[in-house]
């Protein structure tokens, strides 16, 4: 399926974009091939997908929302309904990529739906990702790496330093400029 179809594809999952794209492309090119990865918030199963084609790692995929878990198993991705690494045991993979809800959102404007959670970031666009950082150490193996998309939105110098706060060295490896704003993929170690 191409990226418009899968657009079109479930209205409650999100579906993929220039994010996606950007974020698998990094997650490939950096990759060795026979790791164990996880990939967290999937949606469409679309990055999880292009990892697995892309490399000989055996990847996973996990989200909250059972739409997506439904939709990407559809498109043969292994796939756990799960809240960010909460089910995972310490140190079972190589890699972790996470395009997380990054979008700063004003509490008022905010609705209630499957949408919602996967593009809400709170007002700060780190509701998600400041969690994430101080939870997925934990799944990582010695020398493990994360790969996380990160928008100019949610500003991230203040992402790389909470990563360090959490003991992670951040590198940009990949990033793509857009009218409303810049999306970088961190490498973090």
């Amino acid at each position: 399926m191409t990226l418009e179809e899968r657009r079109d594809a479930e209205p409650d999952v999100y579906q993929p974009a220039e994010d996606s794209q950007l974020l698998a492309e990094a997650a490939c090119e950096r990759l060795a091939g026979n790791e164990t990865v996880l990939e967290v918030g999937t949606g469409s199963g679309y990055v999880a997908a292009r990892i697995a084609d892309g490399t000989d790692a055996r990847v996973v995929a996990s989200d909250l929302n059972p739409h997506a878990v439904r939709q990407a198993r559809t498109e043969g991705v292994e796939t756990v309904r799960a809240d960010l690494v909460s089910p995972f045991r310490d140190g079972t993979f190589d890699a972790v990529a996470f395009n997380p809800p990054y979008l700063p959102t004003d509490p008022e404007n905010e609705w209630d739906d499957w949408m919602e959670h996967a593009l809400s970031g709170g007002e700060d666009g780190r509701a998600v990702i400041d969690p994430f950082l101080e939870r997925v150490g934990r799944v990582l193996a010695p020398d493990g790496v994360v790969y996380l998309l990160v928008s100019s939105l949610t500003g991230v110098d203040g992402v790389v330093e909470e990563a360090g706060d959490h003991g992670f060295s951040a590198v940009a490896v990949a990033d793509e400029s857009f009218p409303f704003e810049t999306l970088t993929v961190l490498e973090l170690h």
